[in-house]
């Protein structure tokens, strides 16, 4: 799947990406536990699109890594898509 092709609320069954900027970790917390949560801008050759990391994520993953999701998500936050590996995806570095 490409950037050009993802749809806000839809299933990503796979991406590749290429992480060009990444933002500051921050902690979350809520009645379902704690964590932390990064946002980074990931592009390939049709685009650019907002990527969360999730806690061990945010550490394992760099700018300038190549990624893998699979099984992940994308979502609309704010007018803007992003993608995720969501609840029951992977992300892999290449």
């Amino acid at each position: 799947m490409k950037v050009k092709e993802l749809q806000a609320r839809a299933a990503v069954p796979e991406i590749e990406l290429e992480i060009v900027s990444k933002g500051e970790v921050r902690k979350w917390a809520n009645d379902g536990g704690s964590g932390t949560v990064c946002s980074c801008a990931g592009k390939d050759s049709t685009g650019e699109i907002q990527v969360s990391l999730w806690n061990e994520q945010t550490e394992d993953v760099n700018e300038g890594d190549k990624i893998k999701i699979l099984n992940g998500w994308c979502s609309e936050f704010r007018g803007q898509k992003q993608v995720s590996t969501g609840k029951k995806g992977t992300l892999e570095k290449l």
